[in-house]
């Protein structure tokens, strides 16, 4: 097992409370994507980031470091594991999308390219993969309660003058129908579901966690 992260001191932490190796990469530095031993059975790709811009205004460099992160290191990473899954017949490949995987919003531009990127990679893998014993889901969840959204949160509501709570339930959960944020164990339930036996027959699929977002 082995936790990637930028963050180096994040990653050795989670990696000795899980019993994992740890590698302090960046993502968008494929060069050292390229270099991680991906002898694994499974892929979660999760890592993530945003920029709020119109697309006018939006800096190219800031799109293609996103889009680098969020969909060229996620396709370097399960194109090393996969010569390991399919030489012993079994893998799993989860890719942790995006209510944004599904549908958009204004101003996310690089986020929902990335993010729809990712839903289209996800089903190639398990088309590819279906006959040599390897699945790949997407998890498709609105906020979830991360750091990178509370700090989106209190930016919110600062610039509006409003609480959080409302931030939560009137700006970024407006076409939700659940108006609370995600829990971050949700995810990681649903990920270990996929990951196991119970979903042997589930490939290609975007697992919607959106509290009804994309029921309309």
């Amino acid at each position: 097992m082995v936790a990637v992260d930028v963050d180096g001191d994040g990653v050795k932490r989670l990696a000795a409370e899980i019993g994992a190796e740890h590698v302090v990469a960046d993502l968008a530095d494929l060069d050292a994507v390229d270099r991680i031993d991906l002898a694994v059975d499974i892929v979660v790709n999760n890592a993530g980031l945003q920029h709020v811009a119109a697309v006018e205004e939006f800096p190219p460099e800031r799109f293609s470091h996103i889009l680098r992160v969020m969909l060229e290191a996620p396709f370097r990473l399960v194109r090393g594991a996969l010569p390991h899954m399919y030489e012993q017949g079994w893998g799993r490949v989860v890719n942790i999308s995006s209510v944004h995987g599904l549908v958009a919003s204004p101003y996310k531009a690089a986020y929902v390219a990335a993010k729809h990127g990712l839903e289209g990679l996800s089903k190639v893998i398990a088309l590819e993969g279906a006959e040599r014993g390897v699945t790949s889901n997407c998890v498709n969840p609105a906020y979830v309660r991360t750091p990178l959204v509370e700090n989106q949160i209190a930016a919110q509501a600062e610039v509006r003058g409003m609480s959080p709570d409302e931030v939560i339930e009137g700006v970024m959960l407006e076409r939700a129908a659940l108006k609370r944020l995600i829990e971050p164990e949700e995810v990681a339930s649903l990920v270990a579901y996929l990951c196991g036996a119970a979903a042997s027959g589930v490939t290609g699929s975007s697992m919607t966690m959106d509290g009804g977002w994309t029921a309309h």
